[in-house]
């Protein structure tokens, strides 16, 4: 991603394509346990266990870790849609691996290895691994939302499809140290809110809020990309998957649920491109970009677009 970017001796773990038995078992606990913490969420939020501070802290962290992912991790270093200084370069890398869905490079290869198999074999979360009858797009719907990540074999090897953030000095040694990120991730909304409330309560729910709740949302938003974008939604423009637009993900993704363009256009910074298609992630890049924090930002290019529509969209 940079053009500075250097060999870095990465440790043995980050060749690994699945990661060690003690980063595997990390994730689960990442995305189980938030996850049941979100049945008691809507019990205590009715109760009134919830604050204006708490509100701030859960949708604070979920904008910081869902930038992380969308712009850092998947159109800036996963498809180069456009090249970051190194403070920002540095900035989405740490973002996105507070989100907790595993160190870049490592997702950045998963990412990659599915764009080259899209729904095919060789994909890594594909939702049609198993056929099409119900039962089978049933289990492969459950596989590509979560499975994948907590039981699937199926990973990318990074020396393969990220040799160029593996040579990355920056990107590498934040890589390397995902547990760093993930502590501060876990327990800055609980520090935070409890320095901010000056109680313990403050921090317990902090904590609920701003670590659980906005984690499991964050992740089965993100997951949705992988699941229900491959199984329904609109297909305005032609590609070579089944990967769909579904617009009432839209915000809450902040714009990679119009799947289908970014499938057809994988290097283009906007996703959504047509007529009242809100896309966060692209408005926040086009700000780098004025901000001389971004250059060579690839934007849609009305020519290739057009030639994209399918006969039923144009």
């Amino acid at each position: 991603m940079s053009s500075a970017a250097e060999i870095d001796d990465s440790p043995p773990e980050e060749f690994q394509a699945t990661g060690g038995k003690l980063e595997r078992g990390l994730i689960w606990v990442f995305i189980v346990v938030p996850t049941l913490a979100l049945v008691p969420g809507i019990y205590v939020a009715w109760g009134g266990w919830i604050g204006w501070r708490d509100v701030v802290l859960l949708v604070a962290f979920y904008v910081i870790t869902t930038t992380g992912i969308g712009v850092g991790y998947h159109r800036g270093f996963t498809h180069g849609s456009f090249k970051p200084n190194r403070g920002l370069k540095v900035a989405l890398a740490v973002a996105g691996s507070m989100a907790l869905e595993g160190p870049v490079i490592r997702w950045v290869a998963d990412h990659r290895k599915h764009h080259k198999f899209s729904d095919r074999d060789g994909d890594p979360h594909s939702p049609w691994r198993y056929g099409t009858s119900a039962w089978a797009v049933t289990k492969g719907f459950v596989f590509a939302h979560v499975g994948w990540v907590l039981w699937g074999n199926d990973r990318a090897d990074p020396k393969h499809y990220a040799p160029d953030l593996l040579k990355d000095r920056d990107v590498a040694a934040i890589s390397r140290h995902f547990r760093t990120w993930a502590v501060i991730s876990l327990l800055a909304p609980a520090v935070i809110g409890g320095l901010w409330d000056r109680s313990w309560h403050g921090a317990a729910t902090g904590f609920f809020w701003g670590t659980l709740v906005r984690i499991a949302l964050m992740h089965h938003v993100t997951f949705s990309i992988n699941s229900i974008c491959h199984v329904t939604g609109g297909k305005p423009f032609a590609s070579r998957d089944r990967a769909g637009n579904v617009w009432w993900l839209a915000i809450l993704s902040q714009g990679e649920s119009w799947h289908n363009l970014h499938h057809a256009d994988p290097t283009c910074a906007r996703h959504g491109v047509l007529k009242g298609q809100i896309d966060i992630n692209a408005r926040l890049i086009k700000w780098f970009e004025r901000l001389g924090w971004a250059h060579d930002v690839r934007w849609p290019n009305t020519e290739r677009l057009a030639k994209k529509r399918t006969p039923e969209a144009a």
